[in-house]
């Protein structure tokens, strides 16, 4: 009884915040691009001074990660959101061609629901509240019940920034008794108008099973390759950086390390020498059970944790203090194989290939198996090369020379700055971009007229008498006469 009574009252509240949202969008969506721009500029400024504080309270609340990087992401997803989007016009008129009459003008789609993972809160609040207000929209958010407290008073300094810049009361909230009814009612109501969807397979699934158009992200399970070419110490520094940020934590960080067979001994040994440590086969069977579920889905109990406390968990006693990240070598990929799926923790697999076509196929094997349109990341100097992978790898995101997390969200990449990464339609998404403002608005378009119907019927003739001129025309033996006939009946009907 308590739980059917805490679940019609999560819903109720889902109601009343979207009324509220819907009041708050009237008014919104009449402010032109300065105010717009003032109340953004506010809420980076608010989620800037309070990034340590937010970033302390998500990792007491969900034992992810290292405050100290999500410090780090607290000010990406604030400022660095900001630096990209501040001079986007985003309402109003964007363009306009005079040469060929023609103007475009930006409309907010309306009331966004933001679906917030437990992974990355309060930097994915920020981000998702400074990408919708800046296409004139509401956001009313849904969060993760293991990060509900941060959550809440991230929304808290955000919305709070936002009335005191001029921002309607009610157009930035958040679901206080979450529930998975509540989510459910957000994403179907009739006055939602878009879904945002960070998260888990399920729910990003669920939002793109709603009814209402959304926006999702599928799984990250980027492969990263080491070629020849390669500054091999360089290559491994980036992986093990970027593997460690947050203990794993940013979908887009590398899942697994690929290379020739005459490249093995080298990358392993930078790889040990940069903290890796290489589990024997023993060691690995052990780890293996606890990489996943028996429902075949990622453990929570090892997400965001450090080398030491996934030892322990899985009763590893060999691994040295020093360790940085777990690696053990693999050459299978499937539901069978955990090492080849995603671990969002400072854990690798490693595959060893003969040769570079082996390599590409081992790529698009483990990303069509898991990863689709996600991220893929080499470490090459080869451009040739590149462009090679670049065409066959399923990935909406190829990163060269740099770290997988932080290259795919477009910190150490000049990519659109996101934390939310679009995967495309081979991915499940409807969407291949890292995620924006622009992602959030509709376009109407303005067109002045520049033909009249003669010009039309001119041009149709024109081309016709073309044909007629061509003896190596395939149409030489065509009755010209009655296909123009067959034209002027044909623009009768367009009149």
């Amino acid at each position: 009884m308590e739980l059917l009574e805490k679940d019609l009252m999560s819903i109720q509240e889902v109601r009343l915040l979207l009324k509220k949202a819907k009041e708050a969008h009237k008014i919104l969506a009449t402010f032109n691009q300065e105010k717009i721009d003032r109340i953004v500029k506010a809420i980076a400024e608010a989620s800037l001074q309070n990034a340590e504080r937010l970033a302390k309270m998500a990792n007491e609340e969900t034992g992810f990660g290292i405050w100290q990087d999500k410090v780090v992401k607290n000010v990406f997803g604030s400022m660095g959101i900001y630096e990209a989007i501040k001079d986007q016009k985003t309402v109003g008129i964007l363009r306009e061609d005079k040469e060929n009459k023609t103007m475009e003008i930006g409309i907010p789609v309306g009331i966004v629901a933001g679906i917030i993972p437990s992974t990355n809160p309060t930097s994915t609040i920020m981000y998702k509240t400074l990408i919708s207000i800046k296409g004139g929209n509401c956001i009313v958010f849904s969060p993760h019940p293991g990060a509900k407290n941060c959550i809440l008073e991230t929304v808290k300094v955000v919305s709070e920034a936002a009335e005191a810049a001029g921002c309607p009361k009610g157009a930035i909230s958040c679901i206080t008794i979450p529930t998975l009814q509540a989510t459910n009612e957000l994403m179907k109501h009739p006055d939602t108008k878009l879904i945002l969807a960070t998260g888990g397979y399920a729910m990003v699934k669920a939002a793109y099973s709603s009814g209402t158009p959304a926006i999702g992200v599928g799984a990250g399970n980027g492969p990263a390759f080491i070629d020849k070419t390669a500054n091999v110490k360089l290559a491994v520094k980036h992986i093990m950086d970027s593997k460690t940020f947050d203990n794993g934590t940013i979908c887009a960080s590398e899942q697994s390390v690929i290379v020739e067979r005459c490249m093995e001994q080298a990358v392993r040994e930078e790889l040990i020498a940069q903290g890796g440590f290489f589990l024997n086969e023993e060691e690995s069977k052990k780890l293996a059970g606890f990489i996943l579920r028996a429902n075949g889905t990622m453990n929570p109990q090892i997400v965001g944790k450090s080398v030491a406390q996934i030892s322990k968990l899985a009763g590893l006693t060999g691994v040295p203090a020093s360790a940085r990240v777990l690696i053990a070598k693999e050459s299978r990929v499937g539901d069978d194989a955990p090492y080849s799926r995603e671990k969002l923790a400072p854990i690798l697999a490693f595959f060893v290939e003969e040769t570079i076509e082996d390599v590409i196929d081992k790529v698009v094997e483990i990303l069509s198996f898991e990863g689709m349109g996600h991220t893929f990341s080499m470490h090459c100097n080869n451009d040739d090369l590149i462009k090679r992978f670049a065409l066959r790898a399923p990935a909406s995101r190829i990163l060269v020379n740099t770290m997988g997390s932080l290259g795919g969200i477009g910190g150490s990449t000049n990519l659109f700055p996101a934390l939310t990464l679009g995967c495309g339609a081979v991915g499940g998404s409807s969407s291949s971009n890292n995620i924006g403002p622009m992602d959030l608005i509709n376009i109407k378009r303005v067109a002045f007229g520049i033909k009249e119907l003669e010009d039309l019927r001119n041009n149709a003739a024109n081309l016709l008498g073309d044909t007629k001129s061509s003896n190596n025309s395939p149409y030489c033996n065509v009755n010209t006469e009655l296909v123009e006939e067959i034209v002027k009946r044909i623009m009768k009907q367009l009149i």
